[in-house]
């Protein structure tokens, strides 16, 4: 049990430190699953900042840190199997459900942009959603890299026949598969050795391989819940019980 808590405060040490290290690119990868459309969410609290959804619960609202990402990954497949067009106007989610668009407003200047979720991303704690180049240039954040945005949920995008445009929510913003990644280690052996200790403790962990600024890196996750409320509260669990950085991603 002293071998497993120490192998776990160890990866919890390196999951920060790689976080850190994270935060200082505008850089993301893509994994090359087919989505399927789900979840979104409920209000929530993280590091303590409130989450609140619309009052007409057809979405939800978050503020956070906008990135961005564009020629480095210009050409290559996206999580929804599209392939990454830098000029379009798309985003990165870590857990909305693709397909769906939403409303992004600078908090500074007040400049608002919509965007369809393609991907998934961006794959560091702080930040909410990662926007295609075209759309961070749209949004005039490119300069400053990084931005602090409020995002909307809309919903899924219908043209109707008088050729106006509305926007329709899913059934639900809460069901979904979803689980929690607690390491993103560069060591392969590492990475499945740290998988392994989660699984025989919780009894579900797989590893995701990502490529970042052309180093490989190994992204241990584990758990699995049918709700996204179900995987925050898990989630603000395992932040004060040797987890520390964890957050919740779509499993699509």
């Amino acid at each position: 049990m002293k071998t497993a808590y120490l192998l776990v405060k160890i990866f919890s040490a390196t999951l920060i430190a790689l976080q850190i290290s994270a935060c200082a690119t505008q850089r993301r990868t893509y994994s090359q699953t087919t989505p399927k459309q789900k979840g979104g969410q409920k209000p929530y609290t993280v590091a303590g900042k409130r989450y609140e959804p619309l009052s007409s619960h057809a979405g939800f609202v978050e503020d956070g840190i906008a990135s961005s990402y564009g020629s480095d990954f210009h050409g290559r497949k996206t999580s929804s199997g599209e392939i990454f067009d830098m000029n379009a106007m798309t985003a990165a989610h870590k857990t909305l459900p693709l397909g769906v668009y939403v409303k992004v407003r600078h908090k500074r200047s007040g400049r608002e942009i919509i965007v369809r979720i393609n991907d998934r991303g961006p794959f560091v704690r702080d930040r909410i959603i990662d926007l295609s180049e075209g759309a961070a240039r749209k949004l005039d954040m490119i300069q400053e890299g990084l931005a602090m945005v409020n995002v909307t949920a809309l919903g899924y995008k219908v043209e109707l026949k008088t050729k106006e445009v509305e926007y329709r929510p899913p059934i639900s913003y809460d069901n979904g598969h979803f689980a929690l990644q607690v390491a993103s280690l560069k060591s392969r052996p590492n990475a499945y050795r740290f998988a392994d200790e989660l699984r025989k403790k919780y009894g579900n962990a797989d590893v995701q391989e990502a490529t970042v600024n052309g180093n490989t890196f190994y992204r241990v996750r584990f758990g699995q819940y049918s709700s996204l409320r179900s995987a925050q509260s898990a989630q603000k669990s395992f932040e004060h019980n040797g987890f520390p950085g964890n957050f919740v991603v779509a499993v699509d």
